[in-house]
């Protein structure tokens, strides 16, 4: 074959400038693109073999990274099908744009290097992103096949002519440009590796590295270990999620997950395996990973692959927002390689396969609900948020999840929402018939409340999660007819669920007007409002509640709820003087000065018991209360 020199059929000089400028803050996706290219060609070859198209030994298939430092050289070599001079020509030497003006007006809207490779077919000419100049040497598998050898310089020029390759496969030769030094490094290339190829299904090698083996034993019969160079391979060819299910064990899972987070010590709960193959292909395993009680962003995040290549751990545009929390990863050929968020969010096999990870995580999460409750409830701590996440940001998750989600109660007893409903519709039903829930968002500090519940039959929540304030709403809307949820410390019990009976008001109006001036002028402050109210003799003689409107509100403002609004505006209690109380009509009764006195100690113990009564405040209630025994 003579030297042959020609032009690329791109139609535009403009090609070149823009890879080179416009690609470069994604320009390590060259080496994924080129490793990626090189395993597809030894792919080929074993499904030729395999359809007796070719007879010749297909051997042990290895793609290989090398570089050279002072050389300024990396190369990706592989044992695959290889090409003819022609074969170069057809596919490296014609990109497929119908003319320049089409490529131009497209680029401009393309954001990021991803999606210009992948809707121009780039991916070998991601290469020009570090490479002033690329060589290709190809040995093709066809009998008598000639050793052809291309190579451009980054223009639109190339020249091809015989090669010196003897062996089946391609090599190709990056000589890298001087902005580019930073991958003739070898920790920089291992990272690059370890990133996108380490689930190839093709063996990749880069150099070797230091193992150690047994060397026979020491003098005391100890074990003795030498320090050996053995091949550097990157990726495990057959990772777990490419296996059917019945060949797995939990273990198997378990190894797997480690492999993917090596640096993450907690073990999943549960996984899922993902298998389908109609109408879209999508493998993959998605793990439960023990999740704290608040909402973050995950370090080890789902990964999204295509064929086993890494293409990316940003994975919301597939994957529903509140599955987010799981890990694992996902892998479907159905989308492309070079992905771009753009075609994440037009593509209808993306909306396909969220909507298919949704029914999948659904149900395997009832599955265990129905046939294992006991274990299910022991995770629930650990899996509880997640449920509700997904139940408040997803219809069709939360539809299912309604058969499965748990509440719990102060006696530690979980309910499904329909049972509990079923609990408590007669106990907890007021006079106009409305279900109200009693909830706790601090057992602890609101402990004094719930005794007063308690007593009076009344069963009470506990809601102490970060989303627990949005639940509350979503439990209203869903949890039954007539349901309301109300905060346990948001009024006095017999004004949260208000019944028929009436209790009469023991002081005169005349006392009862006093008891509120004594109070009101004793409190000064111009955040509480008081209330003289006719409550039972054994309740206490002040509490100290906010709205449960209001307050849930500002909750929902600090979640980020859409209630900035309200988040900004001040706190306004409500003081409840219970006008029953004999401390109240001894108040009133007493000189002004002493009176004064028990009104603010009495208000101060109410704030106490809220958690409320802190700094200068406490300090002189310490010592009000020591003068006073």
């Amino acid at each position: 074959m003579s030297t042959e020199k020609g032009t690329i059929s791109i139609h535009t000089e403009n090609i070149f400038p823009v890879i080179k400028k416009f690609l470069y803050s994604d320009n390590e996706i060259f080496l994924r693109e080129l490793v990626s290219n090189a395993v597809d060609a030894s792919q080929k070859i074993k499904r030729l073999s395999s359809l007796g198209q070719f007879n010749g030994e297909v051997g042990e298939l290895v793609v290989d990274v090398k570089f050279d430092e002072e050389a300024k050289t990396i190369t990706i070599s592989d044992n695959g099908i290889g090409m003819t001079a022609e074969e170069i020509k057809k596919y490296i030497n014609q990109i497929a744009f119908s003319g320049a003006t089409e490529f131009m007006e497209k680029f401009k809207e393309a954001n990021d290097a991803n999606e210009i490779i992948g809707r121009f077919g780039l991916g070998f000419y991601s290469a020009f992103m570090v490479a002033d100049k690329v060589e290709i040497d190809s040995l093709s598998y066809q009998d008598g096949a000639e050793a052809a050898h291309w190579v451009c310089d980054g223009s639109t020029s190339y020249e091809i002519s015989v090669g010196t390759r003897t062996t089946r496969g391609t090599d190709v030769i990056l000589h890298i440009n001087e902005d580019s030094k930073e991958f003739l490094s070898k920790f920089r290339l291992q990272e690059i590796l370890d990133k996108y190829a380490k689930f190839l299904p093709v063996q990749v090698r880069f150099g070797t590295k230091t193992s150690s083996e047994p060397d026979g034993e020491d003098e005391e019969g100890k074990p003795k270990y030498k320090s050996v160079e053995v091949d550097n391979i990157i990726n495990n060819t057959n990772p777990a999620w490419t296996k059917a299910p019945s060949e797995l064990k939990d273990e198997d899972y378990l190894a797997f997950y480690r492999e993917l987070y090596p640096n993450t010590f907690d073990e999943p709960l549960f996984w899922i395996h993902l298998n389908v193959d109609y109408p879209f292909n999508l493998t993959g395993i998605l793990y439960f990973p023990k999740i704290k009680n608040e909402l973050e962003i995950q370090r080890n995040k789902i990964k999204l692959y295509s064929r086993q290549v890494f293409i990316t751990d940003e994975v919301k545009d597939i994957v529903p927002e509140y599955l987010m929390l799981l890990h694992g990863v996902i892998d479907s050929p159905d989308i492309p390689l070079n992905v771009s968020r753009s075609f994440l969010q037009a593509d209808g096999n993306v909306k396909k396969i969220s909507n298919y990870i949704t029914k999948k995580v659904a149900d395997k999460l009832q599955e265990i609900f129905k046939s294992d409750r006991k274990g299910f409830e022991e995770k629930w701590n650990d899996i509880g948020l997640f449920i509700k996440y997904g139940m408040l940001s997803e219809e069709k998750f939360a539809e299912k999840a309604n058969e499965f989600c748990l509440v719990k109660n102060t006696e530690g007893e979980n309910y499904t929402i329909k049972e509990y409903y079923e609990k408590v519709k007669d106990i907890n039903a007021d006079k106009d018939g409305n279900i109200v829930y009693l909830y706790t968002s601090d057992a602890a500090q609101q402990d004094g409340f719930i005794a007063n519940a308690k007593a009076k039959g009344y069963d009470v929540l506990v809601l102490d999660g970060p989303l627990d304030t949005h639940f509350a709403s979503y439990l209203e809307q869903k949890g039954g007819e007539k349901v309301q949820l109300k905060r346990v410390d948001s009024d006095v019990i017999d004004k949260l669920i208000q019944k028929d009976e009436k209790i009469e008001l023991t002081l005169s109006e005349e006392e009862s007007k006093k008891a509120s001036e004594l109070f009101t002028k004793a409190i000064n402050r111009t955040d509480m409002n008081v209330q003289v109210e006719a409550l039972a003799a054994d309740e206490l003689p002040v509490s100290v509640t906010l709205d449960e409107f209001m307050r849930r509100m500002k909750d929902m403002a600090k979640t980020g709820g859409g209630m900035g609004f309200y988040g900004n505006l001040p706190d306004n209690y409500k003081v409840t003087v219970n006008g029953n109380h004999p401390l109240v009509k001894r108040i009133v009764e007493s000189s002004e000065e002493e009176a004064e006195k028990l009104a603010k100690q009495a208000f101060d113990l109410a704030l106490l018991s809220r958690g409320l009564l802190t700094g200068a405040d406490l300090t002189s209630f310490v010592k009000r209360s020591v003068e006073m025994i």
